[in-house]
């Protein structure tokens, strides 16, 4: 018997052994009989990501792309008004030579899931990177997601003060924090951690200084998974606030991702499960 072509998708990044993709999406591909259909970690050093990136486009029918190429990958192929106002992308569909930023509806749809309001709020930003700006442009756009358009009032705190203002600038943020000192004196309703730090492995980790409280009534919004309790969910449930993880946001991406390649409705609640075991 001949054997079946695989529609290859798949995840792009450096490195990606952490990420649980695949384990989510080929749950979701044998749950609905899609057995043509299977799901790569791909491995590249951002040195050679334009000598291979014909065969990427070649060999896969789409794929997501993670740090450090969100932004690399948009001066191969045309991105749409999201990818292109963020300037980063996470979801490539080869045969269209699109891509496109499911990042932004994964998290408004989570955060409005989980009952947080960004309406008129005090946010603030903890990253600069390809996240932070898909969470900036759905915080001032509000996309389409059941929100009001969004309003905002949007901060950011970062280690490279650099790429801050550069943010700041080009979204026009209200504040740039240089230390979490003066950012909890600021009073945020909402902070979004937008940054790798407290991912496994490196578990002890959190953004947010033990020495600094955070601020009374703010709700805490972690963009990492895995754990599912991050140190910094911990701090803020110690501290009485509302806090919640980045598996809801990563499953809303996911499932964007996956409608776009097959044409299908994305079977989340297999996806959650399939995470919710490994994790």
């Amino acid at each position: 018997m001949q054997e079946v072509k695989k529609n290859l998708v798949g995840l792009i990044g450096w490195p990606v052994e952490h990420s649980l993709s695949a384990l989510m999406h080929n749950a979701a591909f044998q749950h609905l009989g899609l057995s043509d259909w299977e799901y790569e970690l791909i491995s590249i050093p951002p040195e050679s990501l334009k000598e291979q990136w014909p065969k990427l486009m070649e060999k896969y029918h789409g794929f997501n792309v993670t740090i450090p190429h969100k932004k690399a990958v948009l001066s191969f192929l045309a991105g749409d008004e999201k990818a292109l106002a963020i300037g980063a992308a996470n979801t490539i569909v080869c045969s269209q030579k699109y891509a496109t930023n499911t990042d932004v509806i994964g998290f408004l749809e989570d955060l409005h899931l989980s009952g947080i309001g960004i309406e008129k709020k005090q946010v603030l930003i903890i990253g600069a990177g390809g996240a932070a700006r898909a969470a900036i442009y759905g915080l001032k756009t509000g996309l389409k997601t059941g929100l009001k358009t969004a309003s905002a009032n949007i901060a950011i705190i970062n280690r490279d003060i650099q790429k801050a203002q550069e943010l700041k600038k080009e979204f026009t943020l209200t504040e740039i924090f240089h230390d979490f000192s003066s950012a909890q004196e600021w009073k945020p309703e909402l902070i979004v951690n937008c940054t790798s730090v407290g991912m496994w492995p490196k578990v002890e980790e959190s953004p947010w200084p033990e020495d600094v409280p955070l601020p009374q009534d703010a709700s805490i919004y972690d963009m990492v998974y895995r754990p599912q309790k991050t140190k910094f969910l911990l701090q803020a449930e110690k501290s009485g606030l509302k806090a919640v993880g980045g598996l809801g946001m990563l499953i809303g991406q996911g499932a964007a991702a996956f409608s776009l390649w097959t044409g299908k409705e994305a079977p989340r609640e297999i996806m959650r499960q399939a995470i919710e075991d490994r994790v």
